[in-house]
């Protein structure tokens, strides 16, 4: 774009972007998917696209092995070296795969198992998108997660509807029942979330992750977040937007993606064109509640993300 702004566009439409606000989410995918496990030596990446997901995630010191599942072989090899600067030079990185594979074949068959995988597909309403957001393939993800290990997904509000958002949400909860939401806000309206899934009951350890990202070797980390507005550990946390407890009865009528229905796929295309992504999002967080047992740490720090997070919402 004359601004400078990279676009790239995949199946018709505009799939990636450097614009901040969608850095901000695909950074978001990446550092949330390596910085809440235990251990996140061996990480999945679902769709390359301009492959900024992928860089975050190739940048923790902690990931020792990255597959980047995708199943056009142009995308890695042209679309993302021209965002080599935004996603780290990720496809040149020796300690990432390039598998190139349809993403549920690719986990359907493998043998191992992975300690995190985020998964940033196309529009639910493409032909085939919505079979990455359906209950058997996210039971298919579990089934190959070691312990302890998560799970993040792209969850898009605009150009979107409330059921198609409810039946994305819905269907990831019904699979990982201790899930949470992180949003992702352009101008103080909701824009997009992540979807965090754990198998055991989430815990975040504030000090743990505030100390990481001051390690030398985490330098590069703090700045990736640093770039899309995040100055600390408080700051990315602070994008809480719900868990599974709290968005129950907003889910009560969601309806459940299942591969014989597929029945997201054309939800989403009602969507198309729409933009009720502010609307939505705030109807979600009227059901937030704080967090009680979720952050752990320092009275200093967990005073911090309970202020941050009741600024981005009312209660």
């Amino acid at each position: 774009m004359p601004n400078g702004v990279l676009n790239y566009h995949n199946a018709g439409k505009i799939q990636a972007s450097s614009q901040p606000e969608d850095m901000r989410l695909q950074r978001m995918l990446g550092h949330l998917t390596t910085l809440l496990p235990a251990s996140a030596k061996r990480v999945v990446v679902i769709g390359c696209g301009a492959g900024v997901t992928a860089g975050a995630v190739s940048i923790d010191p902690a990931v020792e092995y990255e597959t980047i599942a995708e199943i056009e072989p142009l995308v890695p090899r042209v679309v993302s070296t021209y965002f080599a600067a935004h996603n780290f030079d990720v496809v040149r990185n020796p300690k990432v795969h390039i598998q190139i594979d349809d993403g549920r074949h690719y986990v359907a068959t493998l043998r191992g198992k992975f300690d995190a995988l985020t998964s940033d597909p196309l529009d639910p309403w493409v032909k085939g998108a919505a079979m990455l957001y359906t209950r058997e393939f996210f039971e298919d993800v579990k089934a190959h997660l070691n312990p302890g290990g998560v799970v993040t997904l792209f969850v898009q509000l605009y150009e979107s509807n409330t059921d198609a958002v409810k039946s994305e949400i819905g269907t990831f909860f019904e699979a990982f029942p201790n899930g949470m939401v992180f949003g992702n806000t352009n101008n103080g309206v909701g824009y997009d979330l992540v979807l965090f899934g754990q198998v055991e009951p989430t815990t975040i350890n504030l000090d743990a992750i505030d100390a990481r990202l001051k390690q030398p070797e985490y330098a590069k980390v703090a700045q990736s977040l640093r770039e899309i507005g995040f100055n600390s550990a408080v700051d990315l946390f602070s994008t809480y937007a719900g868990n599974a407890a709290d968005l129950k009865p907003w889910l009560k009528d969601a309806p459940i993606n299942r591969d014989r229905n597929l029945r997201l796929q054309y939800l989403a295309g009602l969507g198309l064109n729409l933009y009720q992504s502010g609307p939505i999002y705030a109807e979600m967080l009227s059901y937030r509640t704080l967090p009680q047992n979720l952050f752990v740490g320092s009275d200093a720090l967990k005073n911090a993300v309970m202020s941050g997070i009741q600024a981005a919402g009312q209660y």
